[in-house]
């Protein structure tokens, strides 16, 4: 029998004006973005409507605001029944919300410390990364492995089959670059990104994490979260805490996670948030499963 899995996008899926219809249009939102506001003491939602872009493009901005869309626009798709859920990166905590794991004022603390803590890793030591395309993994592992002489490097984000972005200091990730071009790489380019984000240089943000999580309350789950690090499902709350932990600096398993799903019977995935990049790497994954999106309040019309 077919399954749904509910999918949450990550960080690079913002843009102004996000969530500025659901707030027009719906009560409940309109109490879910005032909430959040006031929980963070700053008016976020000032800043996902009307920007300017460079302030919302901050990562201690960047990562409650999409997780805010996210978890707003899943409390108002009722009518849509699901089976397991997971999120890229930072939509992992905007998954384990939706499966009751983390309630939502607890998981907008903890994405909103995350955000500034892997912002501040960003400049205390700064890093970059790169997006590799027509490469297969293991010559790109094997790059960074041979540029690590250079500097920290390592693959960061398997998104999709062709697809896989490193991330370190700049000269780690620069001579990773070349080596990937020599190794036949159809594609090499660097990314405008505040950090290093899931390599090592973000350790301080992990170690700032663990506190933050250790006093947050996580509870076991009857639907499964299908975790970055391992690609695997996952209920217990022990487990849940420690994967959140590792994820900081840990390469996010993307394809394989999807791969795993569409194995365990998953044929229907729906994006909820900001963008449709989740669809799109979707149907390079698994071109036989039925992926669709809900970004906006027309999008919802639909399922209330």
């Amino acid at each position: 029998m077919s399954k749904r899995a509910f999918l949450f996008p990550g960080q690079g899926a913002q843009y102004v004006g996000m969530a500025k219809d659901l707030f027009a249009n719906s009560e409940s939102a309109r109490e879910m973005i005032s909430q959040a506001d006031d929980i963070l003491g700053y008016k976020l939602s000032e800043i996902m409507f009307n920007g300017p872009e460079d302030e919302l493009k901050q990562t201690k901005n960047t990562q409650p605001a999409i997780f805010l869309h996210s978890v707003v626009l899943q409390s108002l798709v009722k009518s849509i029944d699901f089976d397991a859920a997971a999120g890229h990166s930072l939509g992992e905590y905007s998954a384990l919300v939706a499966l009751g794991a983390l309630s939502f004022e607890d998981a907008l603390k903890l994405v909103s410390f995350r955000g500034q803590a892997m912002q501040q890793s960003g400049v205390d030591n700064p890093g970059t990364m790169a997006a590799i395309l027509g490469l297969a993994p293991e010559k790109i592992a094997q790059a960074c492995i041979d540029a690590s002489a250079e500097g920290i490097v390592q693959p960061a984000n398997f998104n999709c089959p062709g697809q896989v972005v490193i991330s370190g200091s700049v000269s780690g990730v620069r001579k990773g670059m070349e080596l990937c071009k020599l190794s036949g790489a159809k594609l090499v380019k660097e990314l405008v990104v505040s950090g290093a984000f899931h390599s090592p240089l973000m350790q301080s943000a992990k170690d700032k994490m663990e506190g933050e999580l250790a006093n947050t309350n996580i509870l076991s789950i009857s639907k499964p979260v299908y975790a970055n690090v391992t690609a695997s499902a996952v209920n217990n709350n022990d487990e849940i805490r420690k994967l959140l932990f590792q994820q900081v600096t840990s390469p996010v398993l993307w394809e394989q996670t999807i791969l795993n799903l569409f194995s365990d019977g998953f044929t229907e995935f729906v994006e909820i948030g900001p963008g449709k990049v989740l669809q799109g790497l979707v149907k390079k994954i698994a071109p036989a499963a039925v992926c669709t999106g809900i970004d906006t309040y027309n999008d919802l019309e639909k399922y209330l």
